[in-house]
């Protein structure tokens, strides 16, 4: 990462909807890369050939976020924290689902692809269909799930995208709670979290309370993303607060690729931590997935 002083700390406006910004140019700077640290595969490729067990993917549809000031953030899916993890797995042999709440096209933050990364681009082609036409989870939560599913595991990529629809999902909220009953693996990083705060939807209790996660820090999204304008405006709730008030412990205050694994959770800090998390992915379902 760089940071170039002479470059704008203005949000950068987005000429499809009226005060709605992307990125600032420094903050751009600063937080992506043409590469990410993808420095090889956690497992063999193919390692797994059974050709029945998939991952399903929650990706949110939603393009924009309202902000507190009025502004909406241009924001969506990171493409390194989605397809990073995506690129383990699928290299490991299993197939890749995509779903949205509503089946409308999934969201990617394009302005953070790292065009140069060969192992983002393999994972890129080989879900882009599926991204563009994905499920509806609602047509999943009716129709797939139960104990013979052939869903090994669930992904809910990061972005600040996942902070709009996700949380006040009861098929959200239906999938994550089918996943921690059956054993499932349950994979996400940075902001994808947001969607565990749908288990309370309707229940007296999240299913993730008593569990430690990382998730990216609120002291940078209250902060420095404002500050810098990588953010248009203070968000209208913090990540790492609200999983707290429902029981789970937070155990990183800042983005240092942190990751942790707490019985069948996998989570990580930010897309600094894509690439861990995509291995510890990758070798938890072809452990399941042969044992």
């Amino acid at each position: 990462m760089t940071e170039d002083s002479t470059l704008s700390r203005e949000p950068t406006p987005d000429p499809a909807e009226a005060h709605a910004f992307f990125p600032s140019p420094y903050s751009l700077d600063a937080y992506t890369a043409p590469r990410t640290d993808f420095d090889g595969l956690g497992t063999d490729r193919g390692a797994y050939t059974g050709g029945r067990w998939k991952i399903l993917v929650i990706a949110t549809g939603e393009r924009y976020l309202l902000m507190r000031n009025g502004t909406m953030f241009s924001t969506g899916n990171h493409p390194v924290e989605t397809l990073l993890p995506l690129h383990h797995v699928l290299e490991a042999g299993f197939d890749v689902e995509i779903a949205t709440p509503t089946g409308q096209p999934a969201k990617f933050e394009w302005w953070a692809y790292p065009g140069e990364d060969e192992a983002v681009r393999s994972a890129c082609d080989k879900v882009i269909e599926k991204w563009r036409s994905p499920k509806s989870l609602a047509d999943i939560v009716a129709d797939e799930l139960g104990e013979d599913s052939d869903y090994l595991a669930v992904f809910v990529p990061g972005g600040h995208g996942a902070l709009s629809g996700l949380p006040f999902s009861t098929d959200v909220r239906d999938t994550l709670e089918w996943a921690m009953a059956t054993d499932r693996l349950i994979v996400s990083l940075c902001h994808g979290p947001a969607a565990f705060l749908s288990t309370t939807l309707g229940r007296d209790r999240s299913v993730f309370a008593g569990y430690d996660m990382c998730v990216f820090p609120d002291a940078l999204d209250a902060g420095a993303n404002v500050d810098i304008g990588y953010l248009p405006g203070e968000l209208p709730w913090l990540l790492a607060e609200q999983l707290s008030h429902d029981g789970i412990t937070v155990v990183n205050q800042d983005m240092t690729g942190a990751c942790t694994t707490d019985r069948n959770v996998i989570t990580g800090d930010s897309p600094l931590a894509a690439n861990e998390v995509g291995r510890r992915a990758a070798v938890a379902m072809v452990v399941r997935a042969l044992g």
